[in-house]
Parts: C-alpha cells; sequence; structure tokens
C-alpha cells in the first residue's frame, strides 16, 4: 500500500521508523510500540538514506542530528498534547495531517477528550491496515480529507468537530514541505474555526535552513524523494500573530526542548545564517 502515498506522505513512514528506533533505546525519551508496525518496509530504508547523510563515515557531521531531532520534536509535541488535554475545558485535539502518529493509541486521555485525525484517505487506509486490531485510548475519529481541499473545514465538522469550542491543534512535518502561500492559507483556515483559547503547536525551520551549503546533504535527500522543503520563517511569533495566535518558539537545546539530547550549540536569535528549528506553541486570542 506504500505505493498509494505520496512523497511528502512517505515522510511519515521515515517518522515512524525514527520513532521505532528511539523506543529501542535504553536512553528513549518515549515509548512508541507501534511505531515499529507504522513504518512499513519502507521507513527503514527511508531512516538508512537520512543516516548516511546525516553520519558520513569519512567526515565530521555538518547536518543537525536527525534522530536527536526528532526524538524530542515528539516529546516535546507529547508534552504539549497531553497537557493541553488536563484542561476539562479543553475537549478537542486535532492533528492536521496525522501521518502514522499513534498518540490516539499508546498515550493516556482524560475522558472529555474528542481526538481527530486529519489526513489524506490512502494515509489513513495503510495506518488502519497496520493498526488493525489495536483500539484508540480515546473518542477518536478520522477525517479522510486532502488539507488543500477547499471543504476539509466541513469534512472535520461533520466528523463532530465544533469551530466554537476551544481546540487543540498540532501542525507537525508539515509547514516546511508546502509553499510559502499554503503556509499562510492553512494558518488562516486553522485559525478560522479555532475558538478563542484555543492552542496551537507546529514545528517550523529558518529560512536559512533552506539554502544554507552546509545543509545540503539533507535538503538533496528530501528533495531526491519528491518532497523539497519549500518554506521557512525567521519570525516565528510574527507568523502565527498574523492570524491571532500568541506563540513562543523554541529551538532544540534550550531549556524546554532539550531533555538531555541535543548534541548541538544553540545560537542566539538575533544570529545570522545558521540553520534552526522552531517548535512554535500558543494559544488564540
Amino acid at each position: 500500500m506504500t505505493e498509494l502515498l505520496n512523497p511528502v506522505e512517505r515522510t511519515a513512514l521515515l517518522t515512524a521508523a525514527l520513532r521505532s528506533a528511539e523506543t529501542r533505546r535504553e536512553d528513549r525519551l518515549y515509548e512508541d510500540p507501534y511505531a515499529a508496525r507504522l513504518c512499513g518496509d519502507a521507513g527503514p530504508e527511508l531512516l538508512a538514506e537520512v543516516r548516511a547523510a546525516t553520519f558520513p563515515p569519512d567526515r565530521p557531521r555538518s547536518l543537525p542530528s536527525t534522530p536527536d531531532y526528532n526524538a524530542i520534536r515528539t516529546r516535546f509535541f507529547d508534552d504539549f498534547l497531553h497537557g493541553a488535554a488536563q484542561d476539562p475545558e479543553m475537549t478537542q485535539i486535532v492533528l492536521a495531517p496525522s501521518g502514522m502518529d499513534s498518540r490516539a493509541y499508546r498515550m493516556e486521555w482524560p475522558d472529555h477528550i474528542r481526538y481527530f485525525e486529519v489526513d489524506r484517505p490512502a494515509v489513513l487506509e495503510f495506518k488502519a491496515d497496520r493498526l488493525r486490531g489495536v483500539a484508540p485510548r480515546v473518542a477518536h475519529r478520522s477525517v479522510a480529507v486532502d488539507l488543500t481541499d477547499d471543504d476539509w473545514e466541513s469534512r472535520l465538522v461533520d466528523s463532530g468537530y465544533d469551530p466554537a469550542l476551544p481546540s487543540t491543534w498540532l501542525l507537525e512535518g508539515l509547514l516546511y514541505y508546502i509553499p510559502e502561500a499554503d503556509t499562510h492559507r492553512m494558518l488562516e483556515r486553522v485559525a478560522a474555526v479555532s475558538a478563542p483559547g484555543s492552542l496551537v503547536a507546529a514545528d517550523l525551520v529558518n529560512e536559512a535552513a533552506l539554502t544554507l551549503p552546509h545543509m545540503r546533504g539533507l535538503l538533496d535527500v528530501f528533495a531526491g524523494w519528491g518532497c523539497p522543503w519549500l518554506f521557512g520563517s525567521d519570525e516565528p511569533e510574527a507568523l502565527f500573530d498574523r492570524y491571532g495566535f500568541d506563540v513562543t518558539a523554541v529551538q532544540p537545546g534550550e531549556p524546554g526542548a532539550d531533555y538531555g539530547r541535543w548534541p548541538d550549540p544553540v545560537p542566539p536569535r538575533d544570529v545570522k545564517d545558521v540553520r534552526r528549528v522552531f517548535f512554535v506553541h500558543g494559544r488564540r486570542r
């Protein structure tokens, strides 16, 4: 069934392979017992390509450590979603896109949460096949729709989502794969169906990460798969503020986004021409 996934969707198999590898570590930051089955046969192959580019045998690593980054990102957003769910007034969580994420199956959720996974039909069919016989641990709804479609919001509402109530949105592994105009449109559409007090989180690279020569090895891998990185921002707070979200952006390795795993120095925000990744999280005004 992997042949039905487009190049960007196949990166979800890479994420699952990374989560499977993290789960096997004694010092793991989380445990994902379903990642091995979700990554399929293609996931480990994609991970092998990333490892070969990231950890060359003949020279020091110059690229960010994808395994450490992914481990920190997963744990950071685990904590974000878990914290959001503790609020009894927060009844809706939306993963858009959901990819091969298994948080609905591996994490504990309060009874008041309704959990929506939005993704293309091919992705959700692949995932359902891989998780056959496994029950989610939350009131769970799959919304099979392309996020570029004109009507995904109405499809989400038809699945039980209420735009009048606060919600929590996770846009993980999405924004750097879509053009700038699509990023703005996505944030505009999310804001339009998010009541005041709603939460949002996303990961984002900066502009330099798309062009720096020493990033070429990793960028070429993704471009070779047919899913180049297309968008980055040096001002994530301003980007989200434009759509009514007050957010904080932290970099891996900074307090709250380290977990003892980030291996590289974290350059201050005023330093130019360095690669950055941001974990953005905040609230709808």
